[in-house]
Formats: structure tokens, C-alpha cells, sequence
């Protein structure tokens, strides 16, 4: 499989298979292909899979497509501005994603739920308690919020976020949550009650334009009916 990533911050994948070669993605995820692509809708990995990923943000089912009789053409297109990435995913190359990032990979890629064990992680983190877990082998494609800026941390190094810009981070992270200390910085100072914090050693990847920010921010200006 050959792919391309192109439309700057409104970007697109186009992938080229050759016969017989298969691209895995989540239910409406196919945005062009060729005639020969051939599609097979499936739970990819039976019920409870299923229902994991569900939790983690996509859908109960994921669409195979297939080049048949000849090399074929499948674009993926991201569902709102910012960045395609391709991963390589391995033995020790997994990746916990946020919620959505999954927007295809190869067969050999599989993706399910992420359980954080760190209860109040999941109740007041942003992140999520449940998030994308990317293993298997293959090349994963994920679409982020705005642009991404990476960060290598090393053994104990920390990362601190506001809440929605942790977009991903490799398997040998650990993330949790900090209280915001201060009550006049709680009420007043617009970042809410908690942070999230990234401890190392590991790689991680932020984004600059969080969905649920921009949906904020827009808010203001939406009229509504009385």
C-alpha cells in the first residue's frame, strides 16, 4: 500500500493497493475510491470488540474494502480541519489515542477500547476514562484537531495540558489528573478544576484546535429558536 496525504488543513489520504490488498475503517469513513474496491461491513473481531470500540468513540461496525482483479484507490478525508498522521504500528509501537482519532489503517491493524484504571482520570481528565487503543501491524492513519506538536519525554519527564489537546501518546505513557490548586485560580481562572498530566518515558502528540473547544467558542454566536 502507497498513500499521499494532501489538502493542507482541510487534509485528505489517498491510498493506492495493489490486488488484493485490504483498508480498514469505521462506518461513512470512505470518502472516494475506484470501482474495483470491494466493500464488506463487518464487527472486525465479533461483539465485544465491537462494543469496546463503540466506547471509544467509533462505530459498533468498520467497513473492509478490498482491491479486486488490480491494484485500487480509497481516500479517506478528515472530518473537520487539522492533520492526517500515519503511524506505524508494531510490537512496542502501540498507541492510546483520543477519542475519534481513528480514521483507517491496514488490515493488519486493530483497534479497541482503552481503559484507564486511573478512576478520576476518567470522571474529570477531558481525556476520557475510555480511549482508542492502536496495536496490531500495519500503518494507522489518524486524524487530529488542528496542527500537532510532538514531544519526546523522557523516564519521569511530565507534560502538563488543559483538557482536549492530549491527542495521543505512545503505550509506555501514563496519564492522570491534577487538581488545579488554588480557589480563586478554580473560579476564576477559566481552565476549570483539573489538568492533565503525561509522564514519560514515551512520545506525545498535541493538538492545537480541540473539537469541544471550538464548539465553545462558537457557541455565543449560534441563535437559537425560542
Amino acid at each position: 500500500m502507497k498513500y499521499e496525504i494532501k489538502g493542507d488543513n482541510l487534509p485528505v489520504v489517498i491510498c493506492q493497493l495493489e490486488a488484493g490488498e485490504t483498508m480498514v475503517t469505521e462506518g461513512g469513513g470512505m470518502s472516494w475510491m475506484s470501482p474495483n474496491m470491494q466493500m464488506e461491513t463487518s464487527s472486525n473481531g465479533g461483539a465485544r470488540k465491537a462494543i469496546g470500540r463503540m466506547f471509544a468513540g467509533e462505530s459498533l461496525f468498520m467497513n473492509r474494502y478490498t482491491a479486486q482483479g488490480g491494484p485500487g484507490m480509497i481516500a479517506f478525508a478528515s472530518s473537520f480541519p487539522g492533520n492526517i498522521k500515519a503511524f506505524e504500528i508494531g510490537p512496542g509501537k502501540e498507541l492510546i489515542c483520543q477519542k475519534h482519532v481513528f480514521l483507517a489503517g491496514t488490515e493488519g491493524v486493530t483497534l479497541s477500547a482503552y481503559v484507564n484504571k486511573k478512576v478520576k482520570t476518567g470522571i474529570f481528565g477531558g481525556e476520557g476514562f475510555v480511549m482508542q487503543h492502536i496495536s496490531g501491524e500495519g500503518t494507522f492513519f489518524g486524524e487530529f484537531d488542528g496542527s500537532l506538536i510532538e514531544y519526546e519525554l523522557e523516564a519521569g519527564q511530565q507534560l502538563v495540558l488543559d483538557s482536549g489537546h492530549l491527542a495521543a501518546m505512545t503505550a509506555s505513557c501514563d496519564l492522570e489528573t491534577v487538581r488545579i490548586q488554588g480557589a480563586k485560580n478554580v473560579f476564576l481562572g477559566g481552565e476549570g478544576l483539573f489538568n492533565t498530566v503525561v509522564s514519560g518515558p514515551g512520545h506525545v502528540w498535541v493538538q492545537t484546535m480541540p473539537m469541544p473547544t471550538v464548539a465553545g467558542a462558537l457557541q455565543p454566536y449560534i441563535a437559537t429558536g425560542d
